[in-house]
């Protein structure tokens, strides 16, 4: 895997390729209609799963998981407040 997180191997299907899939079943589920906030949603719907399994991953200790994440405590304790994952 690089840095990213991106695996440069072929026959793997990467996180990249999983969130396209959902945003176009998404997309498709929609039924022709439009979202007026499909970028906020989007981002809601990826951080709250992503903060807490990285929360898991380091047992709860948000200092860690802000590290690992490449963002500031201070964010992710706004985040989680916000998305009710205190």
């Amino acid at each position: 895997m690089t840095p990213s997180g991106i695996r440069q191997d072929a026959s793997s299907v990467t996180l990249r390729d999983h969130v396209a899939h959902s945003v176009r079943r998404y997309l498709s589920d929609l039924a022709g209609c439009d979202t007026d906030d499909l970028y906020t949603t989007t981002l809601r719907e990826l951080e709250i799963p992503l903060f807490s399994e990285v929360l898991k991953h380091c047992d709860g200790n948000q200092s860690r998981a802000a590290t690992l994440l490449g963002i500031h405590r201070a964010t992710l304790r706004k985040k989680l407040k916000e998305y009710g994952l205190q």
